[in-house]
């Protein structure tokens, strides 16, 4: 049986419904996000040509795996919205949300697993993923540790935590294809993995910057959720050390402000005194030119172009 048919009927097994395990892992699938992981797939697979059979997979596991990390990282952010609405948590308490999300972990390898050993061309795909899985828990796990402890990183260190977190979970996407084709369909002449980690380092800067300033983030997160959660994100971290001798992000910081007053003060201080919102469209910027210029330089992709474009920030709209 396929992984899709057999993930699938796992979620539907009456025993799982009677004893609702899965509901929270369920909850949160039930509501898709924006669907760019989904079309980051089938975009590189116009250069990789993978059997769509391959392709659903893949997506399949990336999908299940992004959504099980969602529910703990809501855990771990203390996040009330996800989506637009209460987080997996806050509507099934956090031990039950716990165990469905890291059932949902097992029970993709035991799957995993059981197609490795009767089909030798998957044994990439579980080490892939492996490496990919621990290179996630390690960036989430440098975000919470300089939360938790106010230490803002620097700039690069941000960006290697970035490679990480966001970019392990894209590069699940965009590299285990080679793990699933044969030797003769490998397309090993070309570094996917650059161009992967350059989207990703993009996509949650960007995700960054529209927390703060964006409408729509806050119908779905909840306005400036990341002042709110005490997070070093990149606007943030280039105000602190644009201006160290003023310490008025950080002890906002330690307070993690629910009202709008003090999330507020901070938007503009960002805004009008370090200049950390045109500092950071300057950068997503520069990395939208390098995206394109690899793009080209491995062949050209209208379809990965313009899932780019689509990404672009205007750094006139909210300023």
């Amino acid at each position: 049986m396929a992984l899709t048919d057999v993930l699938s009927s796992a979620l539907t097994r009456s025993s799982f419904q009677d004893a609702g395990i899965l509901d929270p892992f369920a909850y949160t699938a039930s509501r898709p996000g924006k669907g760019v992981r989904a079309r980051l797939f089938s975009a590189f697979n116009v250069w990789m040509n993978v059997p769509q059979a391959e392709i659903e997979i893949i997506e399949k596991v990336v999908c299940m795996l992004h959504d099980a990390s969602l529910m703990l990282d809501d855990i771990e952010d203390n996040s009330q919205l996800r989506r637009g609405r209460p987080a997996a948590h806050t509507v099934y308490g956090i031990p039950r949300t716990i165990n469905a999300a890291t059932y949902v972990h097992t029970m993709v390898y035991q799957e995993l697993l059981h197609m490795k050993s009767s089909h030798s061309e998957y044994s990439d795909l579980v080490m892939i993923l492996t490496a990919e899985l621990d290179c996630l828990h390690h960036g989430q796990g440098l975000d919470i540790i300089w939360r938790d402890s106010f230490h803002c990183p620097t700039e690069a260190e941000y960006m290697h935590m970035v490679k990480n977190k966001t970019g392990g979970l894209l590069r699940m996407g965009g590299t285990p294809y080679d793990g699933v084709l044969n030797h003769k369909q490998r397309h090993v002449s070309r570094d996917y993995v650059t161009l992967v980690d350059l989207i990703g380092a993009h996509y949650q800067i960007r995700d960054d910057y529209m927390n703060l300033l964006s409408p729509d983030y806050s119908a779905n997160k909840g306005f400036a959720e990341d002042i709110e959660e005490g997070k070093f994100s990149f606007p943030i971290i280039h105000g602190v050390h644009t201006n160290t001798s003023n310490q008025l992000i950080l002890d906002v910081l330690k307070s993690r402000p629910a009202t709008l007053t003090l999330k507020t003060q901070i938007i503009g201080y960002l805004q009008h005194e370090t200049k950390s919102f045109n500092y950071t469209v300057a950068v997503l910027d520069a990395l939208e030119v390098e995206i394109n210029n690899t793009i080209r330089n491995l062949g050209g992709n209208a379809e990965l172009s313009e899932i780019v474009k689509g990404l672009h920030v205007d750094g006139t709209t909210f300023n």
